[in-house]
């Protein structure tokens, strides 16, 4: 079942980037549709590179608990560690795992996913689920597609930011 909700989402995502005004509402759209969609994303939400400074990701669009975590150091953390290794990260057990900043007592499992604006980092999308081992590797591709539509859609922004310059 979650393979035909993950094709569905991914075709609305990219319906959605292909119109969006800005960054913040594909977020937002992406932070909503997905925990609508899949009860099993208990937490979704955004961590981009703070600009001024890069060392530091800073909480975006989210839906979910509240966390403390507003500002991680890019060397904390499952999140810090998506961005230092480039790649996704996929935590079975989140209180197995030395590397995991607690957030919730609810959180058993995390998949963190970087996103690339021109071959750089420059954010990452973080699910929380209150299931030991929810993420799957098509849970990965599903969010490493998510993740590829925000990073296109960053690209073409800065494109169109630089040529109306």
């Amino acid at each position: 079942m979650p393979e035909n909700a993950f094709v569905q989402i991914v075709s609305e995502v990219r319906s959605f980037a292909s119109h969006a005004n800005d960054l913040e509402a594909l977020q937002k759209f992406i932070v909503e549709i997905i925990p609508a969609r899949l009860s099993y994303y208990n937490w979704t939400g955004f961590y981009m590179l703070d600009p001024n400074d890069p060392e530091t990701l800073v909480l975006g669009p989210f839906r979910g608990a509240p966390t403390e975590h507003v500002r991680i150091p890019v060397h904390e953390g499952i999140c810090g560690a998506a961005v230092a290794q480039n790649d996704t990260v996929i935590v079975d057990d989140v209180n197995a795992d030395p590397r995991y900043l607690a957030c919730s007592l609810e959180t058993k499992s995390e998949i963190v996913v970087p996103v690339r604006a021109n071959g750089v980092v420059v954010g990452e999308i973080d699910i929380d689920s209150h299931d030991l081992a929810a993420f799957s590797s098509a849970d990965r591709e599903f969010l490493e597609e998510c993740a590829d539509i925000v990073g296109g859609f960053i690209e073409r922004s800065q494109l169109a930011s630089s040529v109306a310059k």
